[in-house]
Parts: C-alpha cells; structure tokens; sequence
C-alpha cells in the first residue's frame, strides 16, 4: 500500500536517487478529490490515515522497513504504476482483504485508470480467486459507482 499522497501538480519525475529506473508517480487527482467524490473513499481514507498515524507513533523499523519496500514497489518503472495498481487491485481481492482492494482502486482512479481496466483486473480475480471473491467484488463495484459514476 504505497503511502505517498500528492496534490494535483504533478511531482518531479526525477528517478530516485538508489534506483535511476523509477521515479514517483503523477498523480491526476489528489487523495482530498477522491474523498469529495466518494463517501466509502473518505470513509477508508480517513480511517487509514488514523490508523496509519499509530502505527507511525510506535516508531518500529522493520514496519518503517516494509512500508519503504511497499512505497518503492509502485513506483514508475519498467512496469507503469496504473499496471502495477491494477496487479495489487487483483491480489487484494484474490486475498479477500477490502482495505487493500479500496487502497488499490482509488490508488488506480488517482492514476488515470480507466473503470472498464478495473472492472476487467476484478474479473482476473474473481477467475483466479473463484466465488469467494464476489462479496468483495460487490463493495469494489459500490466505490467503483461512487468514483466513476
């Protein structure tokens, strides 16, 4: 679950300083637009950021570790970070975890995925997860509705 936020001016499109093959993302939307335009996205935005700030007070390594190689997994590389949203959208819902898809699908929406792309990565996953991923595709449709209308 990459942690970076931004706002609608794009980032620099520098490459990071240990790996010159990956730079941030550009983001088309901000975390605060999504909010305003979907309830479910405010709610789990809103939610996480609390959640997030206390594990962030507990100030231990190896989460500061795994959130570092979380953050640098999505990164633009060889594989654009929309690709890379929709593979982690696919993943969460194959592991039936809803805070992982949500992440993923507003992460995407904020990319500039398109909602047929995430309807189609959903479909990826209900085949290679089965019948027990369709409660969980049914919330990722209802903040679907909610974001793309």
């Amino acid at each position: 679950m990459n942690t970076t936020s931004s706002d609608h001016s794009a980032p620099s499109e520098r490459p990071t300083p240990d790996r010159p093959d990956r730079k941030e993302s550009t983001y088309l939307f901000t975390e605060k637009y999504v909010a305003d335009k979907s309830e479910i996205a405010r709610r789990f935005i809103e939610t996480r950021a609390r959640l997030n700030a206390n594990v962030d007070k507990a100030n231990n390594f190896l989460v500061k570790r795994f959130y570092n190689i979380d953050h640098n997994a999505y990164l633009e590389g060889p594989l654009p970070a929309k690709t890379k949203e929709l593979m982690g959208l696919v993943a969460s819902a194959c592991l039936r975890c809803d805070d992982c898809i949500f992440y993923h699908a507003i992460q995407g929406y904020r990319l500039g995925v398109t909602r047929a792309e995430q309807e189609e990565s959903l479909n990826v996953a209900l085949v290679v997860g089965g019948s027990i991923v369709i409660p969980h595709l049914r919330r990722a449709y209802e903040l679907l509705e909610e974001m793309y209308g």
